[in-house]
């Protein structure tokens, strides 16, 4: 029995080592498609197996096989693509032995070939790259069952896996010649950019260069169509002619179309199977021509899309993402050349139009005042249009154009007469409004719509209207118009060039307005650095709100409720309490912090300059007017003006300043044009403005309107708590700036300041601590009573002594400086108030020199 046994073990590896020698030597001497011919027939012969056939995947995920080659009985069957799902193999392309000894079909009742082919019984074997991938698959069916397939099976590895190398070294030569033929082509359609002038005939020389690499039935060139925001088909070729498919000149909706999709994402689009796949309504009428495949790719040059080439295919899986790699490269080239036609067309038709565009710009754009400018755009215009008359409105506020005519005569420039006119019912509004143009015929067609419009064209025996925006970025600087008397005059109009005559016009109509802005900022800045200069020199009284008394904290409560508001302010308080220092203060803490604040001592200003120093004056306006002054007013636009001692404003100046309160506007003395600012009015007085309405000397509608938030200022006396704080305070400032060393002022000192009634004030308190320091030769400050001036004659008077006790003050010093006013050693100086308000406040007293008798 063990004898027997071994004789068939024996035999068994005879039959295998036969069946290996048989397929071998029909195998040795041939490589390629020979090679997997030869391995089927022999394999299936060795076997005594009725078919045998070897695959490779078709697809990325291998759902689909296509035989490399396919023997049965008879011999070698048409090689076939199959999708593997339900199928025996499809376990196979999974990684496993496939193992059926009988009953095929039954197993796999989907498989409807298995009936076919009459197949009993089925072994197969994956192939495999060097690396493990799976290729495709090795197969032996028989129409019997199998008895022998433990023994088969090794066999079937053994040259599934030489197929397997086999197989991945054809695809390796294939690659390698495809890559050489891809670079041939992209080499002569570089050629034929270079050679072919004409698009048609450069999309032939390319069509002609892919056919070589890339199969298809049809190829076609769309182009963006910016009007209708879809592409246009411009060219095709291909052996598919039928002109109802994709003809010249049909639209392809962007949303619509494998090519749209493509253009709007920038990437290309693969439909390998339309039997599966049909997304829109394009592919569904490329599907009813026959086609079975396609792929878009969009046309791109500097980042945008400017059309789409799409190849198409009567057979299925004709396009891999390999294919459209390699078509995105073409069409980058195809993209560049399309570009360049399309830059050389609009070249040669522009070329015209840019000589014509250069003298315009040649004639405007170096003029930066508004007259040269005008005159200029005035010589180069006419000759662009038929016109009769024409010019430039720009806008004004509140509803306002002004008008220039451009008139020039032999073309030379000329004072432009602006003049102003409502904009409502004028189409030059309309059109600034709604930067477009606007081109009529007949004036009748303006009846309705622009009346305004309508009128001027009637009286002037104008027909035709042109109107165009001046646009400079989002802004419309104004309308350029023309006008003829003839009907119809502007229907050809060369539109193009006009849009770029206007934009020429525009740039340099806005250099012109900015360049008009900076000389007037300019000239602003120089007059407020005038008066700046003129503030340095003044000395301010105080450098902070020093005081904690109850009514300093009540008034800088309300200090601190107006200022961030626009209310116009009154500040009413005895000489010296700090009402310009609270004026300063309500600037500063206002939204117009960042602006100037304007000073005006009213009472320093003689009755006849007080109009010229608030408002400004023209050249020549009155004697010795020599040049044009800026007011104050108009140095305040944007910020504040704080008005000193303004119950000394002439009458004739009050009605002026009213009219700035109520209306905003004003006039420079010796000019007619209104000039509007926006100024917030502070104003202060140490008169009772009330009994001045009283007695006429003050207009009670000016009153009224300055005293909206009015502030009354504490004087000293009513704050002899602050008086310590202000005493430590000016002190401190004084011995610093005379270099000495004080810690403070004695108590009897003290007391003496506390008692004292100070009818000058904070600012009295101030000279007196600063004569007390420059005296000092101690650092502690004692103050004799003289230094106070006391009287006893006045101790008792009360408050109604007090502009006595004023005089008699002013007396003191005017003898101590044998009535000098102004200079370091003057009265003005030792009280610390300005000369001019010294002399006001002398006028106001009755206080005059003594004439000495000779």
């Amino acid at each position: 029995m063990a004898i027997e046994t071994g004789a068939g073990l024996i035999s068994e590896r005879a039959r295998t080592e036969d069946t290996l020698r048989a397929i071998v030597e029909g195998t040795a001497g041939v490589t390629g498609s020979d090679f997997f011919r030869s391995l089927v027939r022999h394999l299936a012969q060795a076997l005594q197996a009725r078919y045998a056939i070897i695959t490779e995947c078709a697809d990325e995920a291998k759902t689909q096989v296509r035989t490399l080659a396919f023997w049965n009985a008879e011999g070698f069957a048409e090689d076939v693509s199959f999708f593997l799902r339900g199928t025996p193999c499809e376990k196979v392309i999974a990684g496993e032995v496939g193992c059926y000894r009988e009953r095929l079909q039954s197993l796999f009742p989907e498989d409807k070939v298995l009936v076919a082919l009459k197949a009993e019984s089925y072994m197969g074997v994956p192939l495999h790259s060097s690396s493990g991938e799976i290729l495709g698959h090795l197969v032996v069916m028989d129409d019997k069952p199998m008895s022998a397939i433990d023994r088969d099976i090794p066999i079937l590895r053994i040259f599934a896996a030489r197929a397997g190398v086999e197989l991945e070294r054809n695809r390796a030569e294939d690659a390698l010649k495809k890559s050489e033929e891809r670079l041939r082509t992209l080499l002569d359609i570089n050629n034929a950019i270079v050679t072919k002038l004409t698009r048609d005939e450069l999309f032939e020389a390319i069509s002609e260069a892919l056919a070589r690499v890339i199969c298809f039935d049809r190829l076609t060139l769309s182009l963006h169509d910016p009007e209708l925001t879809a592409l246009r088909i411009v060219t095709y070729a291909g052996p598919y002619r039928r002109d109802d498919y994709t003809p010249i000149g049909r639209v392809l909706d962007l949303r619509d179309s494998p090519a749209g999709w493509a253009f709007l994402n920038q990437k290309p689009l693969v439909r390998p199977d339309l039997e599966s796949e049909r997304r829109t309504s394009s592919e569904e009428r490329a599907y009813g021509h026959g086609f079975r495949s396609l792929c878009a790719l969009p046309l791109i040059v500097r980042g945008k899309s400017i059309g789409v080439i799409t190849v198409g295919s009567l057979t299925r899986f004709q396009y891999t993402q390999e294919d459209a790699e390699f078509l995105m490269e073409v069409a980058n080239q195809i993209a560049i050349a399309i570009d360049n036609m399309q830059s050389y067309d609009d070249l040669r038709r522009l070329s015209g139009e840019l000589g014509a565009l250069l003298d315009v710009n040649r004639a405007i754009g170096r003029h930066l005042e508004r007259d040269a400018l005008f005159g200029a755009m005035a010589g180069c215009l006419q000759g662009l249009l038929q016109t009769d008359r024409f010019g430039i409105e720009l806008p004004l506020g509140d509803d306002k154009l002004q008008g220039h005519l451009l008139t020039p005569r032999g073309g030379s420039a000329q004072p432009t007469e602006p003049h102003v006119l409502p904009a409502a019912g004028t189409a030059c509004d309309w059109v600034l409004q709604n930067r477009e143009w606007i081109v009529t015929a007949s004036r009748e067609e303006l009846r309705e719509r622009f009346p305004a419009t309508f009128q001027v064209m009637s009286r002037e025996g104008m027909e035709s209207l042109c109107a165009i925006p001046l646009l400079t970025g989002e802004s419309c600087r104004g309308v350029l118009f023309c006008m003829a008397a003839a009907e119809g005059a502007y229907r050809d109009l060369p539109q193009a060039l006009l849009e770029k005559v206007a934009v020429a016009v525009a740039v340099a109509l806005d250099d012109c307005l900015a360049h008009e802005e900076v000389r007037r900022l300019r000239d602003r800045l120089a007059a407020e650095n005038v008066y700046l200069q003129e503030e340095i020199k003044t000395e301010y009284n105080f450098e902070e709100i020093i005081g904690r008394s109850a009514a300093l904290k009540q008034l800088l409560r309300k200090v601190e409720q107006v200022a961030p508001t626009e209310a116009t302010v009154l500040i009413q308080g005895e000489t010296g309490t700090g009402k310009e220092l609270l004026a300063r203060a309500i600037h500063n803490l206002s939204p117009r912090k960042d602006r100037p604040l304007v000073k005006v001592n009213c009472g320093a200003i003689p009755a006849g300059l007080v109009e010229s120093e608030l408002f400004g004056h023209e050249r020549g306006a009155f004697t010795g007017a020599l040049q044009r002054r800026t007011g104050r007013f108009e140095l305040a636009d944007g910020g504040t003006i704080f008005l000193d001692e303004v119950s000394e404003l002439p009458a004739d100046v009050q009605v002026k300043l009213l009219r700035v309160l109520q209306e905003g506007e004003f006039e420079r003395v010796g000019s007619s044009q209104t000039l509007k600012v926006d100024v917030r009015v502070i104003a202060a007085t140490n008169r009772d403005l009330k009994e001045a309405v009283k007695n006429g000397s003050f207009r009670s509608d000016l009153f009224y309107r300055l005293s909206v938030f009015p502030l009354e200022v504490p004087p000293l006396r009513d704050r002899k708590i602050d008086i310590p704080l202000l005493v430590n305070f000016f002190l401190s400032r004084f011995a610093k700036k005379l270099g000495k060393e004080i810690q403070g002022v004695s108590q009897r000192s003290m007391e003496s300041l506390v008692n004292y009634g100070w009818p000058g004030n904070i600012r009295e308190l101030q000279n007196v601590i600063e004569r007390a320091v420059v005296i000092a030769e101690d650092p502690i400050v004692r103050l004799d009573e003289s230094m106070l001036g006391l009287d006893t004659s006045l101790k008792n008077e009360g408050l109604e002594a007090l502009e006595d006790v004023e005089r008699a003050h002013i007396l003191r010093a005017l003898a101590e400086t044998n009535w000098v006013v102004h200079g370091s050693q003057g009265a003005a100086s030792i009280l610390g108030i300005n000369p001019s308000t010294l002399r006001s406040r002398m006028q106001k007293l009755g206080i005059k020199k003594p004439i000495r008798s000779h």
